[in-house]
């Protein structure tokens, strides 16, 4: 008996997504609540599980296509057993074993290896999959990081860092060995140029759309000022064991800005409020949302009532949502409002930008990357790590002056650190 897997309730407001990733391939044997298909939404991936145990027959949509709530994606033979992958189950329809066939083709022979483990490859996404191609690694031979011990892009890239540092670190005893030429990829043939079209995921086609509306609906303006962390680099270097020791994770900038953000909203509440058509909606509270990086592209988790938080809560809340979010693991409920926003660039190495609001939000703050500068102290120049801090708003309802002074009290804030306990 044929039991039909659908595409489950998205989220309110969401009603249809694309097929991301198969998880399972027709012929393996599956269990009751075990994920087959991942689904990317306009927010985030959602995994679509089996709702019985059995044998996955064979799927009805192609990978890529778009679904609604609802639709048929996957037949599971209940009580049928599974199938060798040498052997694909009778029922594989032949986009899905074209597929299949075409991705094993691309993996690099095991010689074997993985005998002990009946031979299965590894469930791999096309961006790693091209990884283990480009890096020339033996997939089976890595551990994987990702949910479920899938593996991840960074699990490649660990995984070849090492090959390369261990062919290096060959004793002094005897010179090592010439290794013999391996075959250039014939993309990398000198003088050839190529192209290569990938169709933009479900998730960044929103990001594109909503960050061009913002653009063409508010009147977008940035402001900038520089903050000198020397106090705050000082308190996490006094306190970075303590705080460790005591709530397990570490102090990082970010809970310090979040608390200096929320000081500032509370005094200057335009850059916390957002406009729903000819009124403005003002906000007693801080729902802070965190830009994050995930496999396909930038999300932000919202951590609410950020203003009530301590700032063990906040680093705790920011780790989780990062962690999930390199796993897959946001949910609709995690994206869900939101009032202001802070963007890290500096992670990546970002020295100054004009960061974009996230809509129906009125302003977001831009960190960037901290270094040491010279400036005038007390009539003398030192040397001082300096951060540059970049506010864009919504012109249309808040004021230059209203900018300003969020700002230079998030300045304040983080240049004197004691003023967030004292509520100044």
């Amino acid at each position: 008996m044929a039991t039909e897997v659908k595409v489950p309730t998205l989220g309110e407001s969401v009603t249809e997504a694309t097929v991301g990733e198969w998880l399972k391939k027709p012929g393996d044997a599956v269990a009751a609540d075990e994920p087959i298909a991942s689904l990317e939404t306009d927010k985030v991936a959602v995994e679509v599980p089996s709702p019985v145990d059995g044998v996955l027959a064979e799927f009805t949509v192609e990978l890529g296509e778009t679904v609604e709530v609802g639709a048929v994606i996957a037949r599971i033979e209940e009580g049928a057993e599974g199938k060798s992958s040498s052997k694909p189950a009778a029922a594989k329809s032949d986009a899905a074993a074209k597929e299949s066939a075409k991705e094993m083709e691309k993996l690099p022979d095991d010689g074997g290896k993985d005998a002990g483990k009946g031979g299965d490859a590894p469930t791999m996404s096309p961006a790693v999959r091209r990884a283990v191609l480009e890096h020339g690694v033996d997939p089976t031979t890595i551990k994987g990081t990702g949910k479920d011990g899938r593996l991840t892009k960074e699990d490649v890239l660990a995984a070849a860092q090492s090959k390369q540092s261990g062919s290096k670190g060959s004793g002094d005893s005897a010179p090592a060995p010439t290794p013999s030429p391996s075959p250039a990829p014939a993309s990398s043939a000198k003088g050839e140029r190529r192209e290569e079209r990938v169709k933009m995921t479900r998730m960044r086609q929103t990001i594109a759309k909503r960050l061009k509306g913002a653009q063409e609906e508010a009147a977008l303006l940035t402001t900038f000022n520089d903050c000198d962390m020397t106090a705050v680099i000082e308190a996490r270097e006094a306190y970075k064991d303590t705080f460790a020791k005591k709530h397990g994770i570490k102090l990082g900038f970010m809970s310090f800005f979040a608390k200096a953000a929320a000081l500032a909203l509370k005094d200057v509440p335009a850059v916390n409020a957002q406009i729903d058509g000819d009124e403005i909606v003002y906000h007693d509270y801080v729902d802070l949302s965190v830009a994050v990086s995930a496999p396909n592209g930038l999300v932000v988790p919202v951590v609410r009532s950020i203003d009530q938080m301590s700032f063990a809560e906040i680093e705790l809340a920011i780790a989780d949502f990062g962690k999930r979010a390199k796993e897959g693991e946001l949910t609709m409920e995690d994206m869900r409002g939101g009032t202001f926003t802070i963007s890290n660039g500096g992670v990546f190495g970002s020295l100054m930008s004009t960061p974009i609001i996230n809509p129906p939000q009125s302003a977001v703050l831009g960190l960037h990357r901290i270094e040491d500068r010279p400036v005038a102290v007390n009539g003398e120049v030192v040397i001082r790590p300096m951060m540059y801090l970049a506010l864009s708003y919504d012109h249309r309802i808040i004021d230059g002056r209203e900018a300003v002074t969020a700002l230079k009290i998030m300045k304040e804030a983080i240049e004197d650190p004691m003023r967030m306990l004292i509520d100044l």
